[in-house]
């Protein structure tokens, strides 16, 4: 029996290699250029959406300078009742949620933003971009320009990738499901989210690569079931990690002083 899914998953990845042979290379240097600047790479998504984020970082082969921006309550931690998927489906197409969400989040002049999202119609992730951009990040929408068709929903009138400044195009079809089966109306096995994070590894991997090119190696986290590497290793780059952290906090100090005093108007 031939698969059902794996075959189609890859058209669509080959597809991806392509569509976006461009942006790819864009998009690692401007990463680069943040990680250079002593930034952060923030990653952004809700629902399904945050998944990629936490692919990214922390992980073996992942290294220091991205910042996961996951937010419990765009979370699920149970199918029903609190902390379930009606909750956050609600509340991600809520308009100026992400903003006070984000407005305790280090994000400087320099950062970068990228912003995972399917449908790129939810609020959430759009008030992530427009957001972003105010405070002077570069920001990256991975979504599939499938939906561009649709209509926006957000009272700006634009969708996730109309807010961005590059998009990432996972090429993932509407429905998302991508295994029609005979004899049920609707097709099963979701894309996006597999699409996002190879699309998401493709960008780990050529921003390091340009990194690499300006004589910059950054600590890599490595599985302690390799020979040499241990546990104590891992904790080393969790402290540099911690003291980006806080170089970031102190120089967002000033900008959420400010937000929290016009808060009070």
């Amino acid at each position: 029996m031939t698969d059902l899914y794996i075959g189609r998953l890859l058209e669509l990845i080959g597809k991806a290699s392509e569509v976006n042979a461009e942006a790819f290379d864009t998009v690692a240097g401007r990463l680069a250029d943040t990680l250079q600047g002593e930034g952060l790479i923030h990653l952004y998504g809700s629902g399904h959406s945050v998944l990629p984020c936490q692919e990214t970082f922390p992980r073996y082969g992942s290294y220091i300078g991205f910042n996961p921006l996951t937010d419990p309550r765009l979370m699920w931690h149970s199918v029903l009742g609190p902390g379930g998927v009606r909750e956050l489906l609600w509340l991600e197409r809520t308009e100026k949620y992400a903003e006070k969400y984000l407005d305790q989040q280090p994000l400087n002049e320099g950062d970068s933003l990228i912003v995972f999202g399917h449908s790129g119609r939810n609020a959430s992730g759009i008030d992530a971009a427009l957001y972003a951009k105010r405070r002077g990040l570069f920001v990256v929408a991975i979504t599939s320009t499938n939906n561009l068709d649709k209509p926006a929903t957000h009272s700006s009138g634009k969708r996730l990738a109309d807010a961005a400044d590059i998009v990432i195009d996972t090429c993932a079809p509407i429905e998302d499901a991508i295994v029609p089966i005979d004899g049920w109306s609707r097709p099963v096995s979701g894309s996006s989210t597999v699409l996002a994070m190879t699309l998401m590894h493709e960008l780990v991997a050529r921003t390091a690569q340009q990194l690499a090119k300006r004589g910059i190696e950054l600590p890599v986290f490595a599985s302690p079931t390799i020979e040499g590497v241990t546990l104590h290793d891992t904790d080393m780059i969790y402290g540099v990690y911690n003291e980006q952290l806080i170089k970031a906090r102190q120089k967002h100090l000033a900008a959420y002083k400010a937000t929290m005093k016009g808060s009070e108007a």
